[in-house]
């Protein structure tokens, strides 16, 4: 099928990597020369366009983590794939779900969440910092995954005003405290997550949730080696994401 307006393509020539939300008669500019939308919108996935210098790109139908590891911008820390797609896989996501989620930052995981629980689903976000909100809208628009999220500038220190989520995930400083603001809202039953940097955090957020009553509390950390795919001397690339962040979960009673 023909590539559309409106769509988002991947263009890259090896080396570089731009992202464009097609639009008629709009232009894009890059070192390697402008490049026209109206030469991309026509063409196939899997076709090239020339810049006005001549230099040629590769039209690439992209993916939501070529779009979270190359295209969104980072304000902050994210959550990497390696960890987020099995927060979503964990959590249960699917469609028609209502999800809560706050500290969403650049809105990398964010991104993951819509997508699995579109097109009927909603994602609360909240997020207290306005700089770290307009970010993460920006990259859940550049991702098209902006519609299936409702954002809040809100502190969840002072409460959550929803009810009856089937699902949450919090990535702040000091998630136990907020417990007591979180349990209420969330269905019986209703998975929970967390994410944590370090290891005495985890102390506190266990001790939080069994004063709860949470159930089927588990402790995970997921680490990601790549190798360099060269036939004649595999091995593992020099550098390593390793440790991420801890990741909790619980069920809510």
């Amino acid at each position: 099928m023909s590539i559309k307006e409106g769509e988002l393509v991947e263009l890259t020539d090896n080396k570089n990597v731009f992202f464009l939300n097609l639009k008629s008669n709009e232009v894009f500019s890059t070192h390697k020369g402008n490049i026209y939308h109206n030469d991309i919108i026509g063409k196939e996935y899997g076709d090239t366009v020339k810049t006005h210098k001549g230099k040629e790109f590769l039209i690439l139908k992209p993916t939501l983590y070529d779009i979270i590891m190359y295209g969104i911008k980072r304000k902050t820390q994210i959550i990497y794939p390696k960890d987020s797609a099995y927060i979503t896989l964990k959590l249960g996501l699917t469609s028609d779900m209502k999800v809560f989620e706050t500290g969403i930052g650049s809105g990398a995981l964010t991104i993951v969440m819509a997508n699995a629980v579109k097109p009927s689903g909603i994602i609360h976000a909240y997020e207290k910092e306005i700089k770290h909100l307009q970010t993460a809208k920006e990259n859940l628009k550049l991702a098209q995954m902006d519609k299936y999220v409702h954002f809040h500038n809100k502190d969840i220190s002072l409460g959550i005003e929803e009810k009856d989520f089937d699902a949450a995930f919090i990535d702040v400083k000091e998630p136990w405290t907020h417990i007591k603001h979180i349990k209420p809202a969330l269905k019986k039953g209703a998975i929970i997550g967390f994410l944590v940097p370090t290891a005495n955090q985890i102390i506190n957020l266990l001790q939080e949730l069994e004063r709860h009553s949470f159930l089927k509390i588990e402790v995970k950390e997921i680490l990601l080696r790549e190798y360099k795919p060269i036939a004649e001397r595999l091995r593992p690339e020099d550098r390593m994401v390793a440790h991420t962040g801890y990741l909790i979960f619980a069920r809510n009673k």
